[in-house]
């Protein structure tokens, strides 16, 4: 694997590790579940198979933004708006 995509699998799997802290499931469960996936994939020498699976792994990561900023709204909307309108 060349230095540049070292360093591009690295700096995903640590910002996958910082989003795991909030999933719902729970961080040990994600921190579990993360290492299993790279591992998997250790042994891929293609770039061009390692430029895929980072191209994934940034997909997962944007989910990841997704379903964090729902979570987020749905609790505000509970918090601020009531369902009194019956």
């Amino acid at each position: 694997m060349a230095n540049s995509l070292r360093g591009e699998v690295l700096n995903l799997y640590k910002n996958l590790l910082y989003l795991g802290r909030e999933y719902p499931k729970g961080a040990v469960y994600f921190r579990s579940r993360l290492k299993a996936a790279f591992l998997k994939n250790k042994d891929v020498k293609d770039p061009e198979k390692i430029k895929q699976l980072i191209a994934r792994g940034e997909f997962v990561i944007k989910e990841l933004e997704a379903l964090y900023f729902l979570r987020k709204y749905r609790a505000m909307k509970q918090r601020y708006y009531s369902d009194d309108n019956q």
